[in-house]
């Protein structure tokens, strides 16, 4: 009818040679590269099939022994029932002596070959019962088998309803079965026997295969004892072993010490395991036939045919499916007549369908296959659940039935012998799925409703440990240590995510096909069928059964919207195995009882009962000391677990992961600024650990970096509520709180520790300082933790996070004790001297500084630790200014003690810029270093300026001291960067010129002899005042200052007129005093600006006081105002006086008439404005850049304009 057709027929002889080595392998090996397939063709469309030997228990292949003809079959050979080397460990297996598949023989072969299970395998089974399945539309016997889903795969079992009802009667097992079989389907059931003619065929095979592989063809008599007992024997091979239902599945010690579970009848009994590919549907199929080869036939199967019975369509199904399933090429059939050998006859297997009175399509037989699949996998949807497939014999009707769903309607639903397997292969799924969960993440949803599903099968009192086990995994599912990845194949939380498969695979194509029922005699047995085939011929139409079976999509895995999403569903996994550990540990009734449901109290001291940091120092001792316990591995559980046991190793691992969900449920509080919740999470993460150490017997040293880590937030943590204590209230209600859930996992921690280790470090304190101690403590022990088995080394970046905090808790202390001591002094009356208190506080601060800075330094953190000694500076000058107060006021001197202290906290700052080494590193802190160090000079300066060491030291060496620190102040002032800082910096450096001006200027006064001296003094002061007067001019801000050192420049003018005889040179000073004062129009600009907004503001809205809106001192402009009115007015006067003089003794100069007229002119009006009492300070004002602008214009030089 078609030609067969080797794939690869063409190829040169490697080929070929690949497809002998298909033949049976030596046992325990397993062959995939050297696959080999074939393909029919028929009509021209093509039936595509491939097999691949996964496993071989089969000796090599031998060329079977052609038996003469006229052989009596019905006499045994001598090998009969004898083990051969030629046959190998698999015996009689091999030769068809085999046991009837076993109800679970598709588990052991799914048990073997996990990696196949749920992803690539659509079928697992019994070639038979594949066989069997095919022949439904050609054969009128009864089909009877257990589907089970697993992923997309489905495991296909034999369901012997025989056996199954013979073993009811005597355990009293699967009555509910039998009672549904009865009233709805065979009312009178009764047990078949098989027919003397059975076990006629059945023995004439055996000797005959027996024969074929002994070749010497003599027949040996047997002892009749033999032969009395065969019958027996026979019978009870098929009767109580044919079947072999194992006893209640008991779950073995270990799950993973024992995977097969061969002692519970899980065994691969299997001769060999063939991935065998039909079409586009790939099976993994268990067979045991026999398969000789050797010389001409490399591989042919061996069939004994009565010469009197023709071959029909099922024995040629059979036999074609058989070849194709093992990749036999050839199939030769001995003829016999009534057991007498008579002929052979070699058949291709591509002929098998054409023969005489066997004719079949190979096409229908695909089409079979493929509606068969489509509809098991459209209807078997529900993992887990135990599927029964029956048609009853001559019948055309084939129904599918949900048998977990009838067994939950008895009392005790585990009575299906089936739950365990499944349950236990849903578990090695997904198992083996989470070795491998690293490469594809995709596979998450899967596993989950894998382990969801084995969950949900098992009785939690007789299966804790599985529980736990798969429990343990779905938290494992859940990634803690790193953001989750929204993948764009995830689709949102299903409730029902464990039993949702595709909508196009649950939709019913056709409601005829699927929805609606045939007639039945009995309509109540409709009601109770999953699905219906109303007649086994619509099976040969093609595509009748549509299901998109290739792969479906994954389970949807729930989208977690937050970190608290995913760790609360982690949370719910771990309680749910602690609880399954807890239920298996026989001392339950030694411990102390507590209630899940009653919160734990949280134990809250008042900080002068537990001592304040000194009790801390108790408990961190306290704390080493377990430390390093743990190091030599002490163990002391309360309930009695022993150690090594599996409860013991679960309990350890649902325990860690406690602890890393509410470490992380912690960190995520914290970046919410929830500090109360977040202490609440790193207490129970903390609570954790100190269980977890209490079970371990040998601490490894990752669980120690975690527990590093978890001190090391809880320091976080503390230290953030020290710096909000304003909200207190909140976070002691959030810290307080507990969920039903925290309760029972805390309740689980106390049944094995007290979960005190770590309350040091957990209490919600009131007291600030204790807060920092906490803090820093924590930091400490994180660090005294890297300390041990080199974690410090290994976990470089963890390590200088540590010291990172410790340096900065350490500062934030160090600042607290430097700002109480700065409150003292400011309570302090000013005569008294410095306190024991302050002292106290001072020796703390500077501890902390220098604890801290050398934290820095470890791990070369140049700026931070640079900040450490800016602080350490601050401490310094707070230092020196606690003792400048010890004197009386009027008799104040600027003492050795503050010199002593200014030029440490100079040191300091010294230090730190030597730390940065240049500004690249830092720039912010570098100019921050600078300025403290500018304000530490400056200060120090003018501190020796204005009280004046006289008693101590002479003019001249005060004098020198101060010019040398204001110009080191300068040194460190930077005016020119443009920045936030630089009008600070300009305002600084233009005080530092002039207070520098006004010294040389009081020395110039003062001084008398050293002409030189005086003139460098001149010289200085003048130089001095410019630079002032240059960087006061670029300030907005300072219009007074400007004023007040022009004044000053003007009274050194008058100050130099003094000492001047000739009238040229009064004139020229009195000249540039006036041009001086001309240039203080800029100064009363800015005064008359801030004036007219002040006085404009009432008026726009009244709300402002005029008073408060201005930043400019109304009584220090009116007294420099009245200062510069009369010293213009003066010099005014000398102008004109010594102009007068002047032009009486010399010819008449036109621009000294034009600058006398205007400085007349101007004097004038100045004295009629000066003389009127009531005018405003906004009206003088005015009045002074009016006239101010007349004198510039006078004083300009000659000219038509100048008069105009």
């Amino acid at each position: 009818m078609g030609d067969f057709k080797e794939a690869g027929a063409e190829a040169p002889p490697a080929v070929a040679a690949a497809r002998g080595g298909l033949s049976l392998l030596s046992q325990g090996e397993s062959e995939e590269s050297s696959a080999q397939g074939s393909a029919l063709f028929l009509g021209g469309n093509e039936v595509k099939s491939r097999a691949v030997v996964k496993y071989s228990s089969a000796p090599l292949r031998t060329a079977f022994a052609r038996l003469e003809e006229k052989t009596d079959l019905k006499l045994p050979p001598a090998n009969w029932l004898r083990e051969s080397a030629k046959l190998g460990p698999a015996g009689t297996t091999i030769l068809g002596n085999s046991k009837k598949s076993k109800p679970f023989s598709s588990f052991g072969m799914a048990y073997d070959f996990i990696d196949s299970v749920g992803n690539d395998v659509d079928v697992v089974s019994d070639s038979e019962n594949i066989k069997k399945l095919l022949k439904i539309p050609y054969s009128k016997s009864h089909v009877s088998m257990a589907v089970h889903r697993i992923g997309r795969t489905l495991l296909l079992d034999e369901l012997d309803i025989q056996e199954l009802f013979m073993r009811s009667s005597q355990t009293g097992d699967w009555t509910w079965l039998k009672e549904f079989y009865q009233r709805l389907i065979d009312q009178k059931w009764q047990r078949k026997k098989k027919s003397k003619e059975h076990w006629y065929q059945k023995a004439i095979l055996s000797k005959f295969l027996y024969y074929s592989i002994n070749g010497d063809g003599a027949a040996q008599p047997v002892p009749s004892a033999a032969e009395q007992q065969e019958p027996s024997s026979s019978d009870q091979t098929s009767g109580s072993e044919g079947a072999s239902w194992p006893a209640p599945f008991e779950m073995p010690s270990s799950v993973s010490e024992d995977p097969s579970a061969s002692s519970q009848g899980l065994k691969n009994d299997f001769v060999r395991n063939i991935l065998w590919t039909f079409e586009d549907i790939h099976m993994l199929v268990g067979s045991n036939m026999p398969i000789f080869g050797g010389g001409r036939y490399p591989a042919v199967s061996l069939r004994l045919r009565d010469n009197n019975k023709p071959i029909n369509v099922l024995t040629g199904i059979d036999y074609w499916l058989d070849n194709l399933i093992c990749n036999v090429p050839e199939l030769v059939m001995c003829f016999h007549v009534n057991g007498i050998v008579q002929k052979y006859e070699m058949i291709k297997t591509e002929e098998i369908p054409n023969l005489e009175n066997s004719n079949f399509s190979t096409k229908v037989i695909k089409d079979i296959a493929q509606n068969i699949l489509s509809f098991l996998k459209s209807n078997c949807t529900k993992e887990g659940h135990t599927y029964w497939l029956f048609k009853a014999s001559g019948s055309d009707i084939v129904k599918l039935y949900d048998l977990t769903t009838l067994c939950e309607e008895t009392e005790d639903k585990y009575q299906n012998p089936f739950t365990m397997p499944v349950a236990i292969l849903l578990y090695k799924v997904a198992c083996n799925m989470m070795m491998k969960k690293n490469q594809n993440k995709k596979h998450y949803g899967t596993i989950r409703t894998l382990l969801l599903n084995c969950v949900k099968l098992l009785d939690k009192s007789r299966h804790p440990q599985i529980i736990a086990s798969a429990n343990y995994m779905l938290s494992e599912l859940f990634q803690l240590d790193e953001p989750k990845k929204e993948e764009s194949s995830e689709s949102p939380l299903n409730e029902n995510s464990d039993e949702s498969y595709s909508e196009e695979e649950e939709e019913m194509p056709d409601s005829d096909e699927n929805g609606s029922y045939g007639t039945s005699s009995d309509p109540s047995d409709d009601n109770k069928a999953v699905a219906i085939i109303k007649s086994v011929g619509e099976l040969s139409v093609p595509e009748k059964y549509k299901s998109i079976h290739q792969i479906r999509p994954s389970c949807a895995f729930p989208v977690c919207h937050d970190t608290e999403e995913r760790c609360r569903l982690v949370l719910s996994y771990v309680l749910e195995g602690l609880k399954s550990v807890d239920s298996s540990i026989k001392k339950e009734s030694d411990l102390p009882a507590a209630d899940p449901s009653t919160p734990i109290p949280l134990k809250y001291e008042d900080e002068s009962t537990r001592g304040g940091p000194e009790g801390l120092e108790k408990q961190m001792a306290l704390f080493l000391d377990k430390m390093g316990s743990l190091q030599k591995g002490n163990y002391s559980s309360q309930s009695g677990m022993i150690p090594g046991s599996w409860q013991h190793k679960m309990k350890l691992q649902l325990i860690l992961k406690s602890s890393k969900a509410y470490y992380v449920l912690s960190d995520a509080a914290m970046s919410l600024q929830k500090y109360g919740r977040a202490l609440r999470y790193i207490k129970l993460a903390l609570q954790s650990h100190d269980t977890y150490c209490c079970l371990c017997t040998n601490m490894l040293s990752e669980v120690l970096l975690f527990l590093s880590q978890y001190l090391t937030l809880c320091g976080d943590i503390q230290l953030m509520l020290a710096q909000n204590a304003n909200n207190r209230a909140a976070h002691l209600e959030e810290f307080n709180y507990q969920t039903k859930e925290d309760q029972e996992i805390l309740h689980s921690l106390h049944r094995e520790s007290s979960c005190q280790g770590f309350a040091w470090a957990t209490d919600l304190s009131t007291d600030l300082e204790s807060q920092l101690s906490v803090s820093c403590k924590c930091y400490e022990a994180a660090n005294e933790i890297l300390q041990f088995s080199d974690l410090k080394s290994q976990n470089p970046e963890h390590y200088v996070q540590v010291m990172k905090r410790m340096g900065n808790i350490r500062n934030e202390i160090g600042v607290f004790y430097m700002n109480q001591a700065a409150a003292l002094q400011s309570e302090r009356v000013v005569s008294k001297s410095v306190s024991a208190a302050e002292q106290q506080l001072w020796k703390k601060s500077f501890s902390c500084f220098e604890k801290g800075i050398h934290n820095f330094e470890s791990i070369e953190d140049a700026t931070n630790a640079a900040l450490l000694l800016c602080n350490t500076g601050r401490l310094m000058r707070i230092c020196a200014q606690a003792h400048c107060g010890a004197s009386d006021e009027f008799k104040r001197e600027f003492s050795p003690e503050e010199g002593l202290y200014y030029n440490k906290a100079v040191d300091y700052y010294l230090k730190a810029l030597r730390s940065l080494g240049t500004r690249d590193i830092h720039p912010a802190v570098w100019d921050s270093v600078n300025w403290e160090l500018s304000t530490t000079y400056f200060t120090m300066a003018t501190l020796q300026q204005d009280y004046a060491p006289l008693s101590r030291k002479a003019q001249e060496q005060i004098e020198k001291e101060v010019s040398e620190a204001m110009m080191k102040s300068l040194k460190y002032c930077d005016v020119d960067s443009v920045s936030a800082r630089q009008p600070l910096c300009q305002y600084r450096a233009a005080t530092i010129h002039h207070r520098l001006a006004s010294m040389y200027h009081s020395c110039l006064r003062n001084q008398v002899g050293d002409e030189h001296l005086r003139k460098q003094h001149r010289v200085l002061a003048d130089l001095h005042y410019s630079k002032a007067v240059t960087l006061f001019q670029l300030l907005k801000d300072a219009p007074c200052e400007l004023l007040r050192v022009q004044l000053e420049r003007v009274a050194f003018a008058e100050f130099q007129m003094t000492s001047q005889n000739s009238n040229v040179g009064k004139l020229k000073t009195l000249s540039g005093a006036l041009d001086i004062m001309v240039r203080t129009e800029h100064a009363f600009q800015l005064i008359r600006k801030e004036l007219a907004e002040e006085f404009d503001q009432p008026k726009s809205g009244e709300t402002v006081p005029a008073a408060d809106s201005s930043s400019l001192n109304q009584e220090e402009v009116i007294k420099l105002l009245s200062i510069f009115e009369s010293r213009l007015l003066f010099l005014l006067l000398q102008s004109i006086k010594l102009l007068s003089s002047t032009k009486k003794k010399t010819s008449s100069n036109i621009e000294e008439d034009v600058v006398l007229k205007t400085n007349k002119q101007v004097y004038s009006q100045l004295l009629r404005a000066t003389a009127n009492k009531n005018a405003t300070l906004l009206e003088r004002t005015e009045v002074i850049i009016h006239l101010l602008g007349q004198l510039a214009l006078g004083g300009s030089g000659p000219g038509s304009s100048a008069v105009q």
